[in-house]
Formats: C-alpha cells, structure tokens, sequence
C-alpha cells in the first residue's frame, strides 16, 4: 500500500478562455464539435492517469463576466459524459444534477445507467442551483434552507433507489424492494428499475462550503468540490468537515478537493501576464459591483487604500447570490481588513474563490506540495487557466513531476472510480 497521494480530477470547462474571446480554431472545435473536443480533453486526463474528469452544469444561459457571448455549449452532462465513457476505460466520470429541478427516481436511474456504461467509473456531484428556477416554472429560487432541505430528502431517496435493486438480485441472492417513500418534497414506489452494480453505489461529490452546505456534505458526501482561496480556508474547512462528519456518526470525512485555477508558463514572468490578461477586462465598477453581489456591500465610497473593515460587514443572506463565497469573502474581511485594492483583486471578486497558483511547472507544483503536507487538502480540481498550454504544462510535466516525488500515482490500479478514491465498495 502506498503512502498518501493526491487525488486529482480534471475540469472540463474551458477555464482557460476566462477573460478573454476564442479565436477561430478554438470556437471552431468546441462549438461545431463539442462531443469530440470533451472526448480528446478525457482522453489526456486519462493518459496521465487522473482520477476523473468533471463538468459543472446549469440549467440556464450564462455569460461571462467580460459581457461577451458564451463560448460554451450547454450539452446534458450525463449524456456526454456516457459518449466519453465509451472513448475511455479507467477514468472516473463525474456528472452534475441538481436536487432542486429534477425527479429524484430519473437523477437514480440516469446515473446509475451511466455507471454501467463506464463499467463502475460514474459519479454524481450533488448541487442545489443557484439559478435556473425561470426555466421551471414561475415560481422564484427557494431559500437555501428549504433547498438542502429538499437536497437532503432528495439525497437520501436516491441511495435507497439505488439499494432497492441490488446487484445481488442479478443472481437471485436477492429481491427488488418498494420504498413506499413519502417525505416533505417527494413520493416514490420504487424500486429502481436499474440494478446495482458490482463496484458498488456511485461516489458521491457536493460543492457547498457554507455553513448550511459543509453540514449537508459531512453528512453524505465522499468528496467536496471546495472553494479555498488560501490555505487557511482550506485547512479550516478540512478540519470543520472532520468534526461534523464524526457528529453525523461518520468514520471517514469527505475528501477536499478545491478548484485549482493555475497559469503555468515556462517563466514566472509569462505567466503572471497571463494572469493579468485573464482578469484585465474587469474593471474597478464590475470588481465592485462584483463584491456588492456576493456581500450586499457597497464599497464605492472607499478610496483604494481605504481597508475595508469587520464592522462594514452585513449579515443579510437575502441580498447574497451564493452564500458559499459570502462566506469565504466575509472570513477573509473579518480576518485580514485588508485594503480595497486588495480586496477587488481576490478570487472571490475576480473569479469564483478558487485557490490560484501562478507560475512555472516548479512554482505550482510546490504550492500542491505545501497545502497537502500541511493537511489543507486531499488532492485537487485542475482548472487551467490562460491558454491551453496551461493544461499542456499541467498534464505533460506537472503530473509526471508529482510522479516522481511519490505524490501520484504512475499507473492505475483500479479499474472504478471508487478504487481511485480509495473508498470501499459499499456493495
């Protein structure tokens, strides 16, 4: 058995053109053939032997903060990601379904057809929505208490689903169960009309780091998608999730895994300029009008040196769009009072309160060694950023790099994502 490693995932979305416009051999790849592009992006996470590749979604048109028409194309996740499970064969497949719009019984039946399609590599990233609700009906976004409320039933009615046909059935060991289920948000018969599979139940991955949402991840999930800008909020949420889980009468945590947002170039000097150039459209009024929208606080007023201070600080969730980097951009104010030029040029406000490392292969891959030594972190989300070398650099050199010093794996071995995440098979 080897020593602690790092567990890596790839995102798929195309961090790197933040900032900025595809050119023309770009759009033409991702947009007139996006199954393709996906397919070959999995491929070489596959090739350096990542655990998965993973793909936020939601159910509503975006832009990107420079105003700019959305490069993106919107295709269902569960569906491409079964396309990418037939081009692959060990990398693990991780999909997005919200417990807000969607029924639990299809969300059960979808992913678990999709871990028989990859031969047990799938697994679901739980999310709430944010937005999206205009496309449901008429009725506005729930408060986040009744959406975890609703994730939480929603959560526990799906593992049932997926025990109530288990894959001791398929040898007449055992018999499909009704549920008979009726809880606050939903009534299910059951049982799944999917069997289990022999590698066991889909891991399960949620993204909330505020208070509501680290509970609800302590509660069930095997992994968080977390929001760490620094080291301190990582170790802070790795410890928080620790204790909670025990509470929730858990022997294992969930495994953090930030979203790290590089730019690796072959000098620091290129690559900080690729830095600056990915944020240089925002200017000081979208930056502070990008803090009015995760904190309700108009800092206008101040002059650049000005520090923004605790007591500025409110506590009125209604005004918030996501509460999880409220919470992490509230921490930081409460902790630092750090100066408003700062403050505009956070993660929070620039990005999405990912951890952000810029520099070359070696400057990156210490930042890793250093947050995973300290505990601050079981392994990461790639997010490259800046231009496809990023991801180039990261997959070709960076990896091998963390080969070689005994943090990753050189081969697979394992066949299911849950063997990559080192989790029991729950079967």
């Amino acid at each position: 058995m080897k020593g602690r490693q790092l567990h890596i995932g790839l995102c798929l979305t195309e961090t790197w053109l933040q900032g900025r416009e595809p050119n023309d051999a770009e759009r033409s790849e991702q947009q007139r053939d996006p199954t393709g592009f996906y397919i070959r992006l999995a491929q070489a996470a596959e090739r350096a032997k990542l655990d998965f590749v993973f793909k936020p979604d939601v159910l509503a048109m975006r832009r990107g903060k420079s105003g700019t028409a959305p490069s993106f194309v919107g295709l269902d996740l569960t569906v491409l990601l079964a396309a990418i499970a037939t081009a692959t064969h060990r990398i693990g497949l991780v999909t997005t379904a919200s417990t807000t719009f969607n029924p639990p019984y299809v969300v059960a039946r979808q992913i678990q057809t999709l871990h028989w399609v990859s031969n047990g590599r799938a697994a679901w990233n739980i999310v709430t929505s944010i937005e999206g609700a205009e496309n449901f009906g008429d009725a506005p976004m729930p408060p986040a208490p009744e959406r975890y409320r609703k994730a939480a039933e929603f959560t526990d009615l799906v593992r049932s689903l997926w025990q109530s046909y288990p894959h001791a059935a398929l040898d007449n060991k055992a018999q499909p169960a009704a549920l008979n289920h009726r809880g606050e948000f939903f009534s299910v018969k059951g049982p799944l009309n999917v069997p289990g599979h022999a590698s066991g139940p889909p891991p399960l991955f949620q993204a909330g780091a505020s208070e509501i949402g680290r509970d609800f991840a302590a509660s069930v999930a095997d992994a968080t998608f977390a929001s760490t800008p620094d080291m301190g909020a990582a170790l802070d949420l790795r410890n928080d999730l620790r204790i909670r889980a025990q509470k929730h009468g858990r022997t294992d945590a969930p495994r953090v895994l930030p979203g790290l947002y590089f730019f690796l170039a072959k000098t620091r000097e290129e690559a900080v300029a690729m830095h600056r150039r990915a944020h240089a459209h925002l200017t000081k009024e979208q930056r502070l009008d990008a803090v009015k929208t995760i904190l309700g606080l108009d800092l206008s007023h101040l002059k650049p040196n000005a520090r923004v201070t605790a007591d500025l600080l409110q506590f009125d969730d209604r005004t918030v769009r996501s509460r999880t980097h409220a919470d992490l951009l509230r921490r930081h104010i409460q902790n630092n009072e750090p100066l408003l030029e700062d403050l505009l040029a956070r993660p929070e406000v620039v990005g999405s309160a990912h951890w952000v490392s810029v520099g070359t292969v070696e400057d990156v891959a210490a930042d890793i060694v250093k947050w995973f030594e300290a505990g601050a972190i079981d392994g990461f989300i790639a997010l490259p950023g800046g231009s496809l070398e990023s991801l180039r650099l990261f997959l070709e050199e960076l990896v091998p790099l963390l080969v070689r010093q005994g943090l990753f794996r050189q081969d697979y071995d394992g066949e299911t994502l849950r063997a990559h995440l080192r989790l029991g098979s729950q079967a």
